[in-house]
């Protein structure tokens, strides 16, 4: 029986999603409930990975089991053993030739910015935190606008890590503000190592005057990842949406 998960966690205590071998991934945790629960071993294949810290508000993962279990009851089932800062949000059948990564027709992020001298103790982990000098906020949503389209991402992809193709399309990306918090909302089929976090950093350097225009211009055509901005940290990433 062919069954996906809506799954929830907090990325703070794992190397990532992906099993990895030496470090505990929020993929293996799964895999172990769901071992116990279907008493043989269970492989999930998710929409898309997360790096370590990194948090997801509706990660979706599938999985095939040999016991046809009610939907509500195995959510029930995997949330009694699943720890505190994992949580199956909803379970479905779904049809046999259904995968989480490959049916998927896009992918949605969202990065939170708490700017400011100060920020809420209960955003810890879950932004990240600028203390420094505001940004403007006219040239940041400029920079989006940029980035939205198809481009070759070379200098938006951890080193050592871009594929033979860097060449993506960003569907849409946007920024919103609320208050202190800001929030930047991407979405695109497919992304890069690092991509979202880096894109962050390149907005940061420009919206705070470090970098122009035609710096990032350049960087979307092609540049390297040495010419590119800071990595931004991963605690204010979350893994948004999955559409299909």
């Amino acid at each position: 029986m062919n069954y996906a998960a809506k799954i929830s966690y907090i990325g703070k205590n794992y190397s990532g999603w992906q099993v990895q071998p030496d470090a505990l991934s929020v993929q293996e945790v799964i895999e172990g409930v769901l071992a116990k629960i279907a008493g043989h071993s269970v492989r999930i294949t998710g929409a898309g990975r997360t790096d370590k810290g990194v948090n997801a508000y509706a990660q979706v993962a599938s999985f095939t089991m040999e016991k046809d279990i009610a939907p509500d009851k195995l959510l029930m089932a995997m949330n009694f053993y699943l720890p505190d800062d994992i949580r199956i949000m909803k379970a479905s059948h779904v049809p046999d030739d259904f995968n989480a990564r490959y049916s998927a027709l896009s992918r949605e992020y969202k990065y939170f910015v708490c700017h400011g001298q100060v920020c809420p103790p209960f955003m810890n982990n879950f932004v990240w935190w600028r203390k420094g000098k505001s940004w403007d906020m006219d040239t940041a949503r400029t920079a989006c606008r940029m980035i939205e389209g198809r481009h070759n991402f070379r200098a938006f992809c951890r080193a050592g890590e871009c594929p033979d193709d860097p060449f993506r399309t960003i569907d849409s990306l946007k920024l919103r503000n609320h208050g202190r918090i800001s929030i930047i909302s991407v979405k695109a089929p497919s992304f890069l190592t690092n991509m979202v976090r880096i894109i962050v950093g390149n907005i940061n350097a420009v919206a705070l005057g470090k970098k122009n225009l035609s710096w990032l211009a350049e960087l979307l055509s092609g540049s390297e990842r040495e010419n590119s901005a800071m990595t931004v940290p991963a605690c204010g990433l979350w893994f948004w949406r999955v559409n299909y």
